[in-house]
């Protein structure tokens, strides 16, 4: 079983993963859910980016203790909520029409809900005296703003229907009484809140990653040639789901086989980490093995005794359980500089940015270009 885990390229238990890339930097997509470099793609609609940026730069006024607060939060809540209010129009003003309702709580079982939630804003924002339905881009219930809701915009009026001020709003009830949303169990606590589910918190924390991970990149300001091009291929994935087997020099596929956890990658289309890096060092013309492991012996090797200031972008990054000995290596990623790897990391999570000390047991590196 070792051997098969360290073989596939995997870290820890799988997880729901999220399939759908979204790109927050130039790149088309492709159809493997990941970007391709060149064009332009965007889930978020630019109005709507601009409310959450603008939230956070304010919810410090009404929240003076909360500590963390970044729009991938508020784009993530608002992803799974209302896709961003996508197919509405949102006017300069953040003005949203038609507007967006949620199904009437009144406990019939239309969309899931079981409870009877009695009117309280006699239709104000809900559009219905008979009963409380969710309103705006966020999805509160009226009660529930009636405790969060502020004027971002100025016009005088804290509309759930008006993108600044739901974001805002969002912001506010997210930090409750000063949460520190940098620390990743009060984050989850936060989400929780909004949604008392952790399948709710999941998606969400997921969308989280992808937001962040599409926002950041490294700086390639000085770096070329063959190097340039392994980077941003591995770069132009970021946001594709980790898929335990999955992933060719041809691009994402679905996995091929199961983990130790049994969890299996075959409906998932995506990377596990030696297939990233089979992939983007194939965008090179350089053809790897397919395993973490065999990886470590192609290329100049350079030792973890080196230590991490040895290595150079372009530069595979090895894990294992036993350092020195490369036949307990179980992962690896492509180092970017600044102390960064792209990271195809675990079951339930996307290919995305990681510092070089987030997996265990360094092993070193090997330098292919």
């Amino acid at each position: 079983m070792l051997l098969l885990f360290a073989a596939v390229c995997c870290a820890a238990s799988a997880g729901n993963a999220i399939s759908t890339y979204v790109a927050l930097k130039s790149g088309a997509q492709d159809e493997g859910g990941g970007i391709a470099v060149g064009g332009s793609a965007a889930d978020i609609p630019l109005r709507m980016l601009a409310a959450y940026k603008q939230a956070v730069q304010k919810v410090g006024k009404h929240v003076p203790k909360c500590r963390g607060m970044r729009w991938p939060i508020l784009a993530g809540i608002a992803k799974v909520e209302s896709n961003h209010a996508v197919g509405r129009n949102v006017a300069d003003n953040g003005d949203i029409r038609p507007r967006i309702y949620g199904v009437l709580l009144n406990g019939s079982g239309a969309g899931g809900n079981t409870t009877v939630f009695p009117d309280t804003d006699g239709g104000r924002w809900d559009g219905t005296a008979t009963g409380e339905r969710a309103v705006g881009p966020f999805q509160f219930l009226p009660s529930t703003w009636e405790g969060v809701g502020q004027d971002a915009g100025g016009d005088g009026i804290a509309d759930p229907h008006n993108a600044d001020d739901a974001a805002l709003g969002a912001a506010i009830y997210l930090c409750g009484n000063g949460r520190d949303l940098a620390k990743e169990p009060q984050l989850r606590a936060a989400i929780f809140q909004y949604n008392r589910s952790d399948e709710y918190v999941a998606n969400v924390r997921g969308w989280i990653d992808q937001y962040t991970a599409a926002a950041d990149g490294p700086d390639l300001e000085n770096v070329t040639g063959d190097v340039r091009t392994v980077i941003e291929a591995a770069l132009a994935q970021r946001g594709v789901p980790y898929s335990w087997g999955g992933g060719t020099a041809s691009g994402p596929s679905t996995g091929v086989c199961c983990s130790p956890s049994g969890k299996s990658g075959a409906s998932i289309r995506g990377f596990d980490c030696s297939g990233l890096t089979t992939y983007a060092y194939a965008q090179a013309g350089i053809r790897l093995p397919r395993t973490a492991a065999a990886q470590a012996g192609v290329g100049r090797r350079i030792p973890a005794s080196a230590g991490t200031r040895a290595l150079q972008p372009g530069d595979l990054v090895f894990y294992a359980y036993a350092p020195g000995r490369d036949a307990t290596i179980y992962h690896v990623g492509i180092y970017v500089g600044g102390g960064q790897m792209v990271n195809a990391a675990r079951p339930g999570a996307v290919v995305r940015l990681d510092a070089v000390n987030a997996m265990s047991g360094y092993a070193g590196g090997a330098r292919l270009l």
